[in-house]
């Protein structure tokens, strides 16, 4: 059976918006760096620029403060607002020395450090993002936005009781803005705090109270807490919530599966691949269920499809593997079983088929010690659970 701690959960960190710093300089900055008639066409340049940008042609915005810049290089307007122009392109790379130029001009500059900070988060380099986004929030406890920016930043390097505290301030803030009411309650799942995922739940469903995801979330927790029914009901009022919602036919799906229920698991999955072709959950349980049927060939495409969408998807790689020992090739299973076992050692079951493979090529003693090992995993978690049980 398909080894997963919990229904699958959409996350997706909320886009941030790239605040503009004013276009136009100065005109007595301006006239102390050039000459009338380079001040003149200076003028020019940025105002095509802040009206380029307005229209959102960022790439004539881009070429027209490049222009600008040559006449000005040490204006930290020009090189906050080319930046800009590059970072709405996506082109975070260049757009990033570019703030960094401007801050050493002009350091501690408050929406220079901001845009910097934006650019790192969107470029998902939440370590680099943090510390900036610490300093603007010590200067500007208030904003929204930077409480928000931080706790998405800590989710995504998975620290997720600091981006509870963060998404909770955020919301506090904002208590009408669902994106940030939706990511806390998904930090309060990854921390294990059901008692405050409920609580979520509440404040969402206030707002709107025909909200699939909030539904999806709850029945997550639910699932967590080893309450199975009620998380089927979640998913159940999730999906005819919005029967198109990404994930919820998937997982309820997964749920089925879990109890046994295999008919309704391959329904639901296959209603999710109707709307979402390249769902990884749905493929990978619908490989577990051609796996199940002897369907070996369908069973490792499917599992296949999965990895191209996730290549660390580490039940994916468990059931590539048992299939190409079903298919009687061996050889072709050490590599996925092995990269499952990298993602997570503990993994029981692909130890356990990692050392049938090795068997099966002759390597016996290799193949024994991982056959051992999932014993020696299996016995530790058993103890563990006896002893957590009589606490």
């Amino acid at each position: 059976m398909l080894a997963r701690n919990a229904a699958p959960v959409i996350v997706i960190l909320a886009a941030a918006i790239l605040l503009i710093s004013a276009c136009l300089v100065a005109a007595t900055q301006l006239e102390n760096e050039s000459t009338p008639k380079s001040s003149a066409r200076l003028h020019a340049l940025l105002d095509d620029g802040s009206i380029a940008l307005q229209k959102g042609d960022s790439a004539e915005a881009e070429k027209v403060f490049r222009q600008a810049l040559a006449l000005a290089p040490r204006s930290v307007e020009i090189l906050n607002n080319l930046a800009i122009s590059l970072a709405k392109q996506d082109k975070f790379a260049e757009a990033i020395p570019l703030y960094k130029r401007a801050l050493a001009l002009r350091p501690g500059d408050l929406p220079t450090t901001r845009n910097l900070a934006i650019a790192y988060f969107k470029q998902q380099n939440f370590v680099h993002a943090l510390p900036l986004l610490e300093t603007l929030e010590q200067r500007q406890p208030e904003d929204f936005q930077i409480a928000d920016l931080l706790g998405l930043s800590y989710f995504g390097l998975d620290r997720y009781g600091d981006a509870a505290k963060y998404l909770e301030r955020a919301s506090n803030l904002q208590p009408a803005d669902l994106p940030a009411l939706y990511m806390l309650g998904q930090a309060y799942l990854r921390s294990e705090d059901y008692k405050k995922v409920t609580d979520v739940f509440g404040r969402i469903m206030a707002i709107d109270p025909n909200s699939a995801e909030a539904h999806v979330m709850m029945g997550t927790a639910y699932d967590k807490m080893f309450q199975p029914s009620k998380a089927v009901e979640e998913y159940q009022a999730a999906e005819q919530a919005n029967p198109d919602f990404p994930g919820v036919h998937s997982g309820l799906g997964l749920l089925y599966w879990k109890q046994h229920d295999a008919q309704r698991a391959e329904a639901e999955l296959r209603e999710e691949l109707k709307r979402f072709p390249s769902d990884p959950v749905a493929n990978c349980l619908l490989g577990e269920v051609a796996l199940n049927n002897g369907e070996l060939e369908q069973a490792r495409a499917l599992f296949v499809a999965t990895l191209k969408v996730n290549p660390l998807y580490k039940e994916a790689l468990f059931g590539l593997g048992k299939a190409e020992i079903k298919l009687g090739e061996p050889a072709k299973a050490v590599e996925p079983l092995r990269k499952a076992i990298a993602i997570d050692p503990d993994y029981i079951e692909a130890h356990y088929q990692l050392g049938n493979a090795l068997v099966l090529l002759g390597h016996t003693e290799e193949g024994r010690k991982e056959r051992e090992i999932a014993a020696a995993i299996q016995a530790k978690q058993r103890e563990d659970y006896a002893k957590k049980i009589s606490q």
